[in-house]
């Protein structure tokens, strides 16, 4: 554990480290930002200057080993792990959510799991700062408990396939952060580390992205990370930075512990979303429509837009573990749980946990 009685409390890194702008801001080294978020979880830092701190932050942008010192301080001080038996995907999109467009990687992830890829989903409730629709919405709206213990979410992972965490049970550390951070206006790196607590202990990791600058760094975050050890790590360009494959062109960051880093474009028209409109996939209410286009979906009552964006995020979830070869063969696998009922099976199995 870091010893937060060392010489760096959070005034003197503003001062003398990461306070003087964004052009002559130093960077922190491995242990100056273990010790600064240890004192952030211990609740030590006068509110100005955590506020102060988190925006200089944001300024000067965080280094890959100040964003796995995070990650392992939260890992180690706040995350409760709960692995389950199977080995699952670990999806960590967004906290704080989408407005716009439906969320379809509770769909995805329950025909992942009806192919045999085990999938994990986590988030918290209206997280600062969008505070908008996450996981664990639509899974209410869908009727299936979300207010799980981390020992819960693992067995629901192992009964069902499919498993939801929730962050105030399994990171009670950061969720503890929610008044501050809501009354910052701005994500901080908090909104970025919070994706990468991975509560089961997966060893493969789903992750969307705005920009391949940032995906690269995410990998080299999860690289730099002691307190875990991925195999595989893929990130694509997200719809609204959440985990759903955004229409048209969409990058690909894939890495992997044995071949390292490569990206590559995918044109989703090429697997079934042949439609390049965001707007095509917009929704009024995205929790209530969510479940409701994930039922049906998942029920073959309904063929449009929506399940052929869901196949394909399915598609990615199967790939990404590796359990077919290409992305072809995951659209073919995903459609057939589709076709043959597994699906919805999968769907009833969760709701009935």
């Amino acid at each position: 554990m870091t010893d937060t009685t060392e010489k760096w409390p959070l005034k003197r890194l503003m001062t003398e480290v990461v306070g003087s702008g964004h052009k002559s801001a130093d960077d922190m080294s491995r242990e100056q930002a273990r010790e600064a978020f240890a004192r952030i979880l211990s609740g030590e830092p006068d509110h100005t200057t955590l506020g102060a701190f988190w925006l200089a932050n944001r300024w000067k942008r965080n280094t890959p080993e100040e964003l796995a010192a995070f990650v392992d301080v939260m890992r180690e001080q706040s995350v409760e792990t709960a692995a389950p038996e199977a080995d699952p995907v670990d999806c960590g999109a967004n906290y704080d959510g989408k407005d716009r467009t439906a969320l379809l990687g509770v769909a995805a992830g329950v025909v992942a799991a009806a192919a045999g890829t085990p999938v994990v989903v986590h988030s918290g409730d209206r997280v600062p700062t969008q505070k908008h629709d996450a996981y664990k919405h639509v899974l209410d709206s869908l009727r299936v408990r979300t207010d799980l213990e981390p020992d819960e979410s693992a067995a629901m992972v192992d009964e069902v396939g499919f498993g939801f965490y929730y962050q105030p049970n399994f990171n009670p550390g950061v969720h503890g952060l929610f008044d501050r951070r809501d009354q910052m206006g701005v994500r901080t790196f908090v909104n970025t580390i919070e994706t990468l607590a991975n509560p089961s202990g997966a060893r493969v990791h789903l992750g969307s992205f705005y920009h391949l600058a940032f995906a690269k760094r995410m990998t080299e975050t999860l690289g730099a990370c002691e307190t875990q050890d991925f195999d595989r790590v893929l990130f694509f360009q997200g719809l609204e930075g959440y985990d759903d494959v955004r229409p048209g062109a969409t990058t690909v960051a894939e890495w992997t512990s044995a071949d390292g880093l490569e990206d590559y474009t995918i044109e989703t028209a090429q697997y079934g979303m042949d439609f390049t409109e965001e707007d095509a996939l917009a929704v009024e209410d995205v929790a209530e429509d969510s479940a409701e286009i994930t039922e049906s979906v998942l029920a073959g009552e309904r063929t449009d837009q929506f399940a052929d964006a869901v196949a394909l995020n399915a598609a990615l979830r199967i790939y990404a573990r590796g359990d077919v070869e290409s992305l072809d063969d995951g659209l073919e696998t995903a459609r057939s749980v589709l076709e043959d009922g597994r699906a919805a099976d999968v769907l009833a199995d969760l709701q009935a946990f």
